[in-house]
């Protein structure tokens, strides 16, 4: 009887019905689990690309707003950006205040270092976690005892200026110029439309020649054999040239005295009228703002030949004429007049000092108009934009760092000696532009 029941437990034991069946479950069972975790780190990844976008959006936002507001109404933007990505009704505070911070970024590293009154990056964290009660929920995974998932990410923006907008030529319309002309390393010309050329032009290595569609880079024959250099300095790309936009505010600023477009070294308060329109320097004070109001847009005011100003702005709404042989050292002068020749110089102007680079002494003229130089025009750290178009006629020695800008056209002609200076030219108006970076 006893070696009976052993056998029939041997044979049992022997037995291999069913064991597929087992395997099976255990398989399934696991599959179901991998499939559960793929499904919530799907979940997860999409929700982390939700914040992500929200992050991007509210830095892009923070950092735009914080170009001429305070860091309050920075922050504050950031917030009303992230609300409309990621409602806090949905999503819990996904960014807090506190997440938005100000400060310097550094590339090479790519370290983040705060500084609440910094403008040049800014950084956003955005956080779905159990310490911030909004922590992203599981589902597969929650039978597994993980209910929850922290997430977190962030963003940084940063502000730069495109070495074009610095130092170079850049119109809306077209860039037209003539033969015999030397560009050297670091100078760019830029349109967003036509760049028209003739030939026996020098562009060294390092010049940059950028339209939005070299098609439209007019030639005459031959043009690359007789441009040296062309070929290699060409780039393409469109640009929203930002500064054009501020023209309306960098004036106004001017006239209301805000220390965000003023030089520094004006040092009085208040404006001083003019009180004629034939003027010399003995007619400035070193140090302080000048105006005059003319009656008609056809208001002129005129400048003696040989006239040096140094130190000043002047702000009006009358067309300007330079005298001859002018120079400009820290000055700047602005119009709202709209004329063809709103500032107009028949011979000699100089923008800016000859010091070789150093720092200080550039000048900008900037004008709801047109500006015409007729000849001899020098640039040195000097800065001319306009609403509409620019020219200026043989013999332009801007070597020592030249910034034009105009909505329309920039014309010049022959004998252009056009270089980088790449510093000088610190009291140049710019608009700031805005890049991810991390």
């Amino acid at each position: 009887m006893r070696g009976k029941i052993r056998n029939q437990i041997n044979a049992f034991v022997r037995k291999d019905e069913g064991a597929s069946t087992v395997m099976a479950l255990f398989f399934g069972f696991s599959m179901l689990m991998l499939s559960g975790y793929a499904i919530d780190l799907s979940n997860a990844m999409a929700v982390r690309t939700q914040m992500q976008v929200a992050a991007d959006a509210a830095a892009h936002a923070a950092i735009l707003e914080r170009e001429f507001g305070t860091p309050e109404t920075a922050v504050a933007k950031a917030l009303e950006i992230a609300e409309r990505n990621m409602p806090a009704d949905r999503h819990g505070f996904v960014i807090e205040a506190q997440d938005v911070q100000f400060g310097d970024y550094d590339p090479a590293t790519t370290v983040f270092t705060p500084d609440p009154d910094a403008t040049g990056a800014v950084r956003v964290i955005a956080r779905r976690t159990t310490d911030r009660g909004n922590p992203h929920g599981n589902y597969f995974l929650a039978l597994a005892g993980i209910e929850t998932m922290d997430i977190v990410t962030g963003s940084v923006f940063v502000t730069y200026r495109p070495t074009c907008l610095r130092e170079g030529f850049v119109a809306e319309l077209e860039v037209d110029l003539q033969s015999n002309n030397e560009y050297r390393a670091g100078f760019c010309i830029h349109s967003n439309n036509t760049i028209s050329l003739n030939n026996n032009n020098i562009f060294e290595t390092g010049t940059v020649v950028s339209l939005s569609d070299v098609d439209n880079l007019e030639l005459p024959n031959s043009g690359y054999e007789q441009n040296e250099g062309l070929r290699e300095a060409l780039r393409e790309g469109t640009w929203n040239i930002r500064i054009l936009e501020r023209i309306d505010n960098i004036i106004a600023g001017l006239y209301a005295m805000d220390d965000r477009f003023v030089p520094d070294y004006i040092l009085g308060s208040g404006m001083l009228t003019l009180s004629t329109t034939n003027l010399n320097a003995s007619h400035f004070t070193s140090g302080r703002v000048h105006t005059y109001d003319c009656p008609t847009s056809n208001g002129r005011l005129s400048f003696a030949n040989g006239t040096i100003l140094r130190d000043v702005v002047l702000v009006t709404d009358c067309q300007i004429k330079m005298g001859n042989q002018m120079v400009l050292e820290n000055v700047v002068i602005a119009t709202t007049n709209t004329a063809s020749k709103s500032i107009y110089a028949p011979q000699d102007l100089q923008i800016g000092r000859d010091d070789n680079c150093a720092e200080g002494g550039g000048s900008q003229l900037i004008t709801m108009g047109s500006v015409d130089v007729a000849g001899n025009l020098k640039m040195y750290g000097g800065q001319i934009l306009a609403k509409v178009d620019v020219s200026f006629a043989a013999n332009a020695g801007g070597l020592h760092g030249a910034a034009i800008v105009a909505g329309g056209t920039i014309s010049g002609t022959s004998n252009m000696d056009m270089g980088f200076c790449g510093s000088g030219m610190e009291n140049n108006f710019m608009a700031e532009y805005f890049r991810l970076a991390i």
